[in-house]
């Protein structure tokens, strides 16, 4: 039996004293809201200033999956489809939302929002499908 392809890339905001289990919590109650299991997880995706993060990166590993910077180009390319506006990203990012941009662009072209923003007290999180 074959095992379901790879093909969600969860969009990660975080702020500086977020903890990797907060973020490790966020990704896994975002995949079962949206019906997908852990294993389907392709990446982790945030702005590059951020990818490098030991909370990140701890949760990444903790969640057996990369970590995709995104450049802030490519966040504002697919802006037009983030339906979450926050004032303060907008001021920060010229986006509307850090981790539904992330999640777009970090799937790729064609990619679909599958969970719009969800947050934690220190994380946003949103899940995109990779196109087929």
């Amino acid at each position: 039996m074959s095992r379901p392809p790879r093909e969600i890339v969860a969009g990660v905001g975080f702020r500086h004293a977020t903890q990797a289990d907060e973020i490790v919590m966020l990704v896994r109650e975002g995949l079962a809201a949206a019906g997908h299991a852990p294993d389907r997880l392709l990446a982790l995706a945030t702005a590059e200033d951020r990818a490098g993060e030991s909370p990140l990166r701890e949760a990444a590993d903790a969640l057996g999956c990369p970590v995709i910077g995104v450049s802030p180009e490519a966040l504002r390319a697919v802006d037009a489809c983030v339906p979450t506006r926050s004032a303060r990203m907008e001021a920060e990012r010229g986006i509307g939302s850090l981790a539904e941009a992330a999640a777009l662009a970090g799937a790729g072209a064609g990619a679909v929002l599958i969970l719009p923003r969800i947050a934690s007290a220190g994380a946003t999180l949103a899940l995109a499908g990779v196109s087929a």
